[in-house]
């Protein structure tokens, strides 16, 4: 399966995808390029296309992952962080 990728069109570093983790789980990256690697697993019965979306509109913020964090709670869909 292909996962969604961003990168921000802003000038910045920051990267958001998608990937299959151990285990066949889901999981939702994030990099800034820099020193800043975060990871978490997607909720099992999660819309992948709301993430994608969630995704898409937080990779170009300044504040990328608090952003990242407020659309999917709009969005009601679950992460656990597991690296970051």
């Amino acid at each position: 399966m292909t996962y969604p990728a961003f990168h921000s069109t802003s000038g910045r570093d920051d990267f958001l995808g998608l990937r299959e983790g151990r285990g066949g789980a889901v999981e939702l990256v994030y990099d800034d390029g820099g020193a800043r690697r975060m990871i978490w697993r997607v909720a099992a019965d999660a819309n992948l296309a709301g993430v994608g979306e969630a995704m898409r509109l937080a990779v170009d913020h300044l504040r990328v992952v608090p952003t990242l964090h407020a659309e999917l709670t709009k969005r009601a869909i679950a992460i656990e962080a597991i690296a970051g």
